[in-house]
């Protein structure tokens, strides 16, 4: 299992356009063959910074959501909306305690 997690900082006045980019994409983008999971977070005290959380089943399943139809409408109209350049970082869980 591959843990995807992408930090993003969006203009003030642009929160409300990812929202609805998201809104609108969320079950396409879930619905991607190996994706297990999707979180969209929000900073607590820097409302502009968001970050989403995905599982994939494997590396190859997150590289052919990149080369999909959804992340090639997705991403361009996401990243139009930056203040800085996005962080992303890929993990895999050694422990769990429940």
């Amino acid at each position: 299992m591959l843990i995807r997690i992408v930090q993003m900082t969006f203009h003030q006045d642009k929160i409300d356009n990812f929202i609805k980019i998201f809104e609108e994409n969320k079950e396409a983008i879930r619905n991607q063959p190996g994706c297990k999971h999707l979180e969209l977070w929000q900073d607590k005290n820097q409302p502009n910074i968001f970050s989403t959380y995905s599982l994939w089943e494997s590396e190859d399943n997150l590289n052919q959501y990149r080369d999909s139809e959804t992340f090639g409408r997705v991403w361009p109209a996401t990243k139009a909306l930056f203040s800085e350049k996005p962080v992303a970082s890929s993990h895999i869980q050694r422990f769990e305690l429940k």
